[in-house]
């Protein structure tokens, strides 16, 4: 998945990073060379100036088990002078000063320190310990193998994700590559000082001729990043929108678009409504660019209608019927408010065969998990009254917060009460292969999306 010696030519590191890179790989094989430096401890006391980050007795186990982020409650105090700046690798030592492993420092994040290798990762391959460039290089060439072994991308889809942050063990870094295209999305303030080699890495990546450096404004605020005024050092050559498949479905993706652009979290999702669809009634609410309504289509839907407020998701929509040649009297998106279009259609004793609802994310934080489940309940009690008896709701949630709670099943139950109605669970599924979750990280499993037949 890199490019072999006769392809294209990688652009030219900056001088920057290829000093940097030439040092730590000097340092990194010194290293090597000594099965004694294997240990972090010792490979510490050779770094004039690294701090170490000392844990609360108690606090330890948990990352000790891999969990990634450090959160500044388990910290018990810092030794250093002079004292670490964000971005800085540090050490991390439990309460006794014995090391447990290094990461990235932030001083004003929640989050203290974002774990990268753990000591006995470090013994096993001590190239990559204390020297974050060879981390990087590591854990790219790790996902790529991934990716590869999961069949992406192949001539049926070549819009995917190449680095699912946590679940990639490069905590604040996701990439989404979208044909020639590699969308970068930026929430850690070590992704921004590391930005040279992350773009030099993904460059070498097969088939990536453009990337696209997308920062999370909100999120690198309390980083204690503000880029909102900043100026792009290395503005994307290509701008606008991009054409992708999946599953053999053609897609504009907006690379200005929400997130990343597409929601390849779905894929396997969307691939499993089509099976479901032939000679159905389907209708796709928040529909965005109409993958779930595209894959009905494609099914053999009798009718699809797709909806969402957007205007710009459904620019994009429409001009996705055109790619791929599909009946415009079968298929159709209307702009409305999904939760006034389904008042709309309850008055008109309106129903469905196979209804999906596809809400944004509701609940961002857990502080505001009980109003956000009021929403989805109620949502989710106008979807089950325009679906047939004995129909199909496929409804989802995109909050890591109503997920990780256990909460949206319950929250199900309680709209189908609401409207007297039965429903039973037929599948439940999260995000594609694609997005690995750490298991030491369960904050990284963010997707619900569940199956149900509605009486």
């Amino acid at each position: 998945m890199l490019r072999a010696c006769g392809g294209a030519a990688p652009p030219a590191v900056p001088a920057l990073v290829r000093a940097r890179l030439a040092k730590q790989a000097s340092s990194a094989a010194s290293a090597s060379a000594s099965s004694s430096l294997s240990e972090l401890g010792e490979l510490a006391a050779g770094r004039k100036g690294l701090a170490r980050v000392v844990l609360k007795k108690g606090k330890t186990q948990i990352f000790r088990d891999g969990s990634p982020m450090v959160y500044s409650g388990a910290v018990d105090r810092i030794i250093g002078r002079p004292p670490p700046k964000t971005g800085d690798v540090v050490l991390v030592a439990d309460g006794a000063e014995k090391p447990i492993g290094w990461g990235l420092y932030n001083s004003v994040s929640m989050f203290c320190v974002r774990l990268m290798q753990l000591e006995e990762e470090a013994k096993r391959d001590p190239t990559c310990a204390l020297n974050m460039e060879r981390l990087l290089e590591a854990r790219i060439l790790s996902a790529v193998d991934l990716r590869r072994s999961l069949g992406l991308p192949s001539v049926h889809t070549n819009a995917y994700r190449l680095i699912n942050s946590e679940g990639d063990r490069l905590s604040g870094l996701i990439v989404d590559i979208f044909a020639d295209v590699a969308v970068v999305a930026s929430s850690a303030a070590w992704v921004e000082k590391y930005r040279h080699e992350i773009q030099f890495l993904v460059n070498k990546v097969s088939d990536v001729n453009h990337i696209k450096w997308r920062s999370s404004t909100d999120i690198l605020k309390e980083e204690g990043l503000d880029v909102s005024e900043q100026k792009d050092p290395e503005p994307s050559s290509h701008c606008g929108t991009v054409e992708v498949m999946e599953n053999d479905i053609l897609y504009l993706v907006s690379l200005e678009g929400q997130k990343t652009g597409f929601y390849a979290d779905q894929r396997e999702n969307r691939h499993f409504i089509s099976t479901l669809s032939k000679d159905q009634r389907v209708l796709d609410l928040c529909c965005y660019s109409g993958g779930f309504a595209l894959n009905a289509a494609k099914g053999g839907a009798n009718n699809v209608i797709g909806i969402d407020s957007s205007a710009s998701a459904l620019d994009l929509a429409n001009k996705n019927i055109v790619l791929n040649k599909l009946d415009t009297r079968r298929t159709s998106f209307l702009k409305e408010d999904a939760t006034a279009f389904m008042k709309g259609a309850i008055s008109r004793n309106e129903v469905w065969d196979l209804v999906i609802l596809d809400p944004p994310k509701l609940a961002p934080r857990k502080k505001v998990l009980q109003s956000a489940s009021g929403m989805y309940r109620s949502l989710n009690a106008l979807a089950m009254q325009v679906v047939k008896p004995g129909g199909l709701l496929m409804t989802c949630s995109c909050s890591g917060a109503m997920t990780q709670s256990g909460l949206f099943l319950r929250t199900i139950q309680g709209a189908a009460s609401m409207v007297g109605r039965k429903v039973t669970v037929l599948r439940q599924a999260g995000a594609a292969c694609d997005h690995p979750v750490d298991p030491a990280y369960p904050e990284g499993q963010y997707l619900s999306n569940y199956l149900l037949r509605v009486t």
